[in-house]
């Protein structure tokens, strides 16, 4: 399976690519837990449906060190009692931030004072600029119809 468009063989889209890719930066050097970062990464993706971003992110967590049942509840997160308070908080946030158009009103106050008692204030601007992040990569991999399975832990790093 090929991908409709070579994303980063077009000059404009890789353009577009280097762009984003230096927005992510600043969340990446962002104070906000690596581990919580590949956690909303893989559940935005979940939500999405895009494989080739779930491929990648469970790659790169694993190789990172997490574990495999952490990954493998990541779907579950509200039943499994393997994640952090401020980890399900943030999940709880991507979740609402991913899901805006089945959301009446979006992210709700509770869920935000959820993730604001758990995160600092720059936490959670990273976490924000973090779910809008991966929803736009999503989006892109989806439409191209980008195939996933082939992702090599620090490929594009």
């Amino acid at each position: 399976m090929d991908a409709r468009l070579n994303f980063y063989a077009n000059a404009v889209a890789a353009k577009f690519a280097r762009y984003i890719n230096s927005a992510g930066k600043a969340v990446s050097d962002s104070t906000l837990p690596p581990a919580t970062q590949e956690l909303v990464k893989i559940r935005a993706s979940q939500i999405n449906g895009c494989g080739f971003c779930t491929d990648m992110h469970t790659k790169d967590a694993a190789h990172a060190g997490e574990s495999a049942q952490r990954l493998h509840l990541v779907a579950a997160w509200r039943e499994a009692t393997v994640f952090t308070d401020a980890e399900r908080a943030a999940l709880e946030l991507t979740e609402q931030g991913t899901r805006i158009a089945d959301a009446a009103g979006g992210v709700t106050d509770e869920a935000w004072a959820n993730a604001a008692k758990h995160h600092d204030e720059d936490q959670l601007a990273a976490l924000v600029s973090l779910i809008a992040l991966i929803n736009a990569y999503n989006r892109m991999n989806v439409i191209i119809q980008q195939p996933a399975g082939d992702y090599q832990p620090g490929q594009f790093g």
